[in-house]
């Protein structure tokens, strides 16, 4: 009979393999209304706490909502208030800063007169040639970053916008799945659901425990140091894990040109680089994979291929939301029966000696 005809595994393999590129395709193609509608989703996941605790005490859903949305603008209004206030720390102490910085410069001019035997006339033609030309594509540079940020502060405005519809219309898309999956699989429903809101909540808490725990050691390394704005410096670098692997490196460039600028030995700087590649190979190796990895339960090498994959499909949004997106994908594998040796493939591996040799089991 029809219903008892099986396909071959390998037209199974392929309709597999076509099914994702396809989907992949989709992403790619609609990369940006599904970054602003997955960071939406992870907002709403962090405020639920807080808007499930109000409703309890009698507040309106929709009140509630509001209410979340506020304690959450106030407190991204303060970290702005205080970048701000920094940023005029800067501008207060902005003459010395150029000051010692055309120091530094008629040094560096004098070193590679010496020691590399360029003239100084050599190097300020050179200067003039590169600032013509980048005076020659500073046009486009200006076009494209004032594009790009419009765009992504138009985009960002519209967050709270689907985070308020997401969180108001949960239960209208709990039945959705009910209706799409089939009422009878309904406690299998409720249970991913409550399984997935688990592993983004405890993603999430877990990275705001590393970016403490990160700013912490910044700041102290550059105290020690006697790097000026260390708690700014290295509290900003600590954010900038929110970019995976790159993003403390990103925040060591200006504490090491501070550091350059306003000490008497170039020392300071290496000292700096020092201090944040010490403190990332601890978060790498010891704070992340203890505080984040045992909460997701992802395996490094799949997280690793994760963090690739998703930096080139949605560039620096990929990179943030690859961990927690593997993480959700990984609950629904181990879920559904003809997909759990994915899951499994996902999760952390156990390694076993035996006879000298590794086993994977």
């Amino acid at each position: 009979m029809l219903s008892d005809f099986k396909l071959p595994q390998s037209i199974k393999l392929l309709v597999g393999l076509l099914t994702v590129s396809i989907i992949v395709w989709w992403m790619y193609l609609l990369q940006e209304i599904l970054i602003l509608i997955s960071f939406s989703v992870l907002f709403s996941m962090l405020l639920y706490p807080l808007c499930h605790r109000l409703e309890k005490w009698h507040f309106p859903r929709t009140l509630a909502i509001f209410v979340c949305l506020l304690v959450t603008l106030a407190i991204m209004a303060g970290g702005v208030s205080l970048i701000a206030l920094q940023i005029a720390d800067f501008s207060d102490t902005f003459p010395t800063f150029l000051k010692k910085g055309e120091t530094f410069i008629n040094e560096l001019q004098s070193w590679a007169s010496h020691n590399l035997h360029i003239s100084r006339k050599k190097q300020v033609t050179e200067l003039r040639n590169q600032s013509l030309t980048l005076l020659k594509n500073s046009g486009n540079i200006i076009t494209n970053a004032l594009g790009t940020t419009l765009n992504s502060l138009s985009s960002a405005m519209l967050i709270p916008i689907f985070v308020f519809f997401f969180l108001l219309y949960r239960d209208f898309f709990r039945r959705f799945f009910y209706l799409a999956f089939g009422r009878g699989n309904r406690k299998k429903i409720d249970l991913v659901c409550s399984r997935i809101y688990t592993v983004v909540q405890s993603y999430l808490l877990g990275l705001f425990t590393v970016i403490l725990i990160v700013a912490a050691l910044n700041t102290l390394g550059l105290w020690l140091l006697d790097i000026e704005y260390a708690i700014f410096f290295g509290t900003l670098a600590a954010f900038l894990l929110l970019i995976p692997y790159i993003g403390i490196m990103i925040g060591s460039i200006l504490p090491m040109l501070m550091a350059l600028i306003t000490k008497d030995s170039p020392m300071y700087a290496v000292g700096v680089a020092g201090v944040f590649l010490f403190v990332q190979f601890l978060e790498g190796n010891f704070i992340t994979p203890h505080i984040v990895g045992s909460k997701v339960s992802i395996n490094p090498l799949a997280a690793m291929i994760a963090l690739i994959l998703g930096g080139q499909l949605w560039g620096i949004s990929g990179l943030v939301l690859a961990l927690p997106f593997i993480a959700i994908l990984k609950v629904v594998f181990d879920n559904i029966d003809s997909l759990k040796h994915y899951g499994y493939l996902l999760g952390e591996a156990e390694i076993h000696h035996k006879g000298g040799g590794r086993i994977l089991g």
